[in-house]
Order: C-alpha cells, then structure tokens, then sequence
C-alpha cells in the first residue's frame, strides 16, 4: 500500500522514516506529473468534426453547440476553464456548457475545437492508446442516466449535471498516467463501483473521487462541480453528488458491470427516487439511443407553477387529479394553463405538452 502524506518523524536518524518519506514524495511527483500530462488530453476526431459542421451554413443553434460540448470530456473541460478564467463578473462560476457557451459565445467554442489536439479511435498512440475513447463510453453513459434520473425527480440544475456527470471518473485519467498497473493491478478482482474504490483506497492512499476533485480545482472549476467530483463515492454523500453515484451505478449497470442491489436501493432513496421509479429508469437505459428529451438551453416563458401544470398534464393527469397533487383549485389550474396558451402559442393542451416536450422544459 502507498500513501500520499505521512506525519514527519520525530527522529531524523529513523531509516523507516526515511524510506516513507522518500515514498511520498515519489507519489507525489508521480500525480504532480499525472496533471500535468492531462493539460495535452485530446479532444475526439469526431468531437471536433461535429463542431466545425456546426458552422459550415450559418451561425449554430445554441443548443446544438452545447450537445456537441457536452459529448466530449476534453472540450467541456476546456470550455469550462476558459470560461471561468474571464476577468468578470462570470469568473469562477461557470458550471454548464450553457454558461460556457454564453460567456464565451459560439464562435469561440469553434475556435477551441479548430485547434485542439486530437485522438482517432483507429490511429492508437503511445501515451493515449484507447483511453480517451474508453473512458468517454461510461462517462456518456454516466450522463444519460443522471439526465433520466434528472427527469425522473424533476432535478432542476440539469445543465450543471450534465458536465458533472461527465467528468466525475476524470481522477481515474490521473491515476492511469500515475501508476501504469491502474486499473487492472489495482482492482484485481474487485467487482462492483464500491469494492475498486475501496481497492484503490487500501493500495494508494487515495481514491479516483478524492484525485479528481483535486483536479478540477487545478482546472479552476466551479467549487459545485469540484465537491461533486470529490464526493460522488463518499458513504455520506446527497444531493448532486448522490445523484451522480446513482447514475455512475446505473452506467456500470448499462454496460454490464455488476453493482450492489442494496447500494443501488440505498442510494436512490437519498435522491428520491421510488424502487418502482428505479426499475423504470433501469429498464428504460438501455433502450435510449440519445440522451432523451431535447436540453432547455432558450429560457422557457412559464412560471415554475405553470410548468409543473403543464409536466402533470404530460403524464395524463386531468385538472383533479392536478389540483389535488399540487394543493390548488380546478379554477386555479385552469387559469395557469391558459396563461400556458398564450405563452407558448398552444392551441390546446397537447399541443402546449409538445411545444413544451419539444423545446425541453418539461
């Protein structure tokens, strides 16, 4: 086992000591080096082509531009610490691509990917070989389950789960390029999420969760998304963050790992989430080719009273059943859904659910 910090020793003529001592500081350099080769950490080839068809007509849609960033690790990454590296107002607080692509604008997104490095899945290289595409695999598969579960508990800060969800295994980049055995020789036989964090605990003093919260603040990210990464593992861990480590679970699960049914039990009822919800969720997953519904990135004209009419009215609950849930009158249901109308141009109420599905803000 290694550790990152041992308490100096009293005496300086202790040889242990001083072999711990040297040990550490060999760890140390080790991760110091680790973030530092993850400055160069490639944008896909296919990332990058996705953004430069973007602009081949005309000027992008937003929210095509935020999907882009938001299906590659290295460009949300890069994004993000540009964004929060502007001398304003916005500094230090940019936790979304939609933030991202706001205070940057979209021509700058399109200048980030024209220049960035990049990886082909089919011409390997050395310090790369297929990690990049490996690790995107379960990061995108993180965030489709954290954008159903999100869903799922009408979770509001969804565009900040987006990029929290993608980059929460990034101290996993780290400690491959510290310590060439990892994982494999790390994780042995370790089975579920929770017995290699464990493994990785008990063998190098630190975990993947711990390193990449480091990270981020390296990257100067938002402290929301930073605490997410670092505790997404933690026993105690709730809101986002718990949120995260259901959807890590559900991504292992999607993509044949085996997880814990009483760790998957236990953490969604920290997020509200019901076991009858849960299979849902599960059985659904694998059947998503995308990752749902469309994001709400233009600001949606509704009241947050009139949006929760509206997203009951999408599951086929009548005005009753809608005013009994949310403790108002059938009068008073009916008034927030013809303020729905005239907002959202709907005719009726289907059609106000589509426009309202459609645009992403139910």
């Amino acid at each position: 086992m290694v550790t990152i910090a041992a308490a100096p020793s009293n005496s300086p003529a202790d040889p242990y000591a001083a072999r711990e001592h040297h040990h550490n500081e060999g760890h140390g350099r080790r991760l110091t080096s680790a973030f530092e080769a993850l400055e160069a950490y490639p944008v896909l080839v296919e990332s990058r082509n996705r953004v430069l068809r973007l602009f081949e007509d005309a000027e992008p849609a937003t929210a095509d531009v935020v999907a882009a960033i938001e299906g590659d690790v290295a460009l949300a990454v890069t994004v993000l610490r540009l964004a929060n590296q502007l001398d304003n107002k916005t500094r230090g607080r940019v936790d979304s691509a939609v933030k991202g692509v706001e205070v940057l604008s979209p021509k700058t997104v399109h200048a980030i990917a024209s220049r960035a490095r990049t990886f082909d899945f089919f011409e390997r290289t050395a310090v790369w070989q297929g990690i990049p595409e490996r690790f995107r695999l379960h990061a995108v598969a993180t965030q489709r389950a954290a954008e159903r579960l999100a869903r799922e508990i009408n979770y509001e800060a969804r565009d900040r789960l987006m990029v929290t969800s993608l980059l929460h295994d990034v101290g996993k980049l780290v400690l491959v390029h510290a310590y060439p055995g990892y994982p494999d020789e790390i994780h042995h036989e370790a089975r579920t999420p929770e017995e290699r964090l464990q493994r990785e605990r008990r063998e190098l003093g630190v975990d993947h969760a711990l390193v990449g919260g480091v990270l981020a603040r390296r990257w100067g990210l938002p402290k929301s998304i930073a605490s997410v990464i670092e505790r997404h593992h933690a026993e105690d861990c709730d809101g986002e963050a718990a949120l995260v480590r259901l959807a890590d679970m559900l991504a292992h699960y999607v993509l044949g790992g085996s997880i814990s049914p009483t760790d998957l039990l236990a953490v969604a009822r920290l997020v509200g989430v019901s076991p009858s919800g849960l299979r849902t969720v599960m059985y659904e997953l694998p059947l998503t080719a995308s990752g749902g519904r469309p994001r709400q990135v233009d600001p949606s004209p509704m009241s947050k009273r009139e949006t929760d009419v509206v997203r009951r009215l999408a599951k086929g609950m009548v005005y009753k059943q809608i005013a009994g849930e949310l403790g108002l009158s059938t009068s008073t249901v009916r008034t927030h859904l013809h303020n729905v109308y005239g907002k959202l141009g709907a005719m009726d109420r289907a059609q106000a659910v589509l426009i309202a599905t459609e645009r992403g803000w139910i």
